[in-house]
């Protein structure tokens, strides 16, 4: 006859490799990392989830009203940032979108928080990572605005006040209502906008 046996529970995680941006670097000349693939969080090299025809569609109407609000030379779409020195050896973020505070031609390396007006992710399934991890590592970086486009629950959360590691002011924006980016404060768009069929 069986017995009950206790399941023990874990304490740590096993142990596992944190890799650098060098160490990257070094991959990617070898062959053996494609950089489309994978980002580079908090030393964890976190797979790019395939982006899916909704996600598509809210991030083209996204990046067309950025190009209206702030012209095309100031909008990166999925390109790397550098956040603060003390994370730069072991993050290399790519968020979906980027508005900069001058035209891309300015820069000789990828910007940094301070060049940086805007930060947005358009999220399906990876919603909760975008609001836990990501928008801690925007905060601790000092990025004053960063919007999450939920495009299955057809909203924008906007995250403001960065302070301490966390943003201060975070509100969810749906339906008709209107977002003001803080960069362009006599621009709104509709949330809807974004997710029209």
């Amino acid at each position: 006859m069986p017995t009950a046996v206790d399941v023990p529970t874990l304490s740590a995680p096993p142990a596992h490799k944190l890799w650098t941006r060098e160490e990257c670097e070094r991959l990617q000349e070898a062959g053996l990392l494609d950089p489309q693939r994978y980002e580079l969080i908090e030393g964890e090299l976190v797979l790019k989830v395939p982006k899916g025809h909704l996600h598509m569609r809210a991030l083209v109407r996204l990046i067309a009203w950025l190009h209206q609000c702030f012209g095309a030379y100031c909008v990166l779409q999925e390109g790397t940032i550098d956040l603060r020195p003390e994370e730069y050896p072991t993050s290399a973020p790519e968020p979906d979108a980027v508005v900069l505070r001058r035209p891309m031609d300015d820069f000789e390396s990828p910007p940094r928080p301070d060049d940086i007006l805007l930060a947005v992710e358009v999220s399906g399934s990876s919603f909760v990572y975008d609001m836990t991890t990501k928008a801690a590592l925007y905060a601790r970086a000092g990025i004053r605005e960063y919007w999450v486009v939920d495009f299955e629950a057809r909203r924008v959360i906007v995250h403001r006040q960065p302070e301490e590691g966390k943003y201060r002011d975070i509100a969810a924006y749906r339906g008709d209502e209107r977002i003001v980016p803080l960069a362009a404060p006599d621009r709104t768009i509709v949330v809807d906008e974004l997710f029209q069929r």
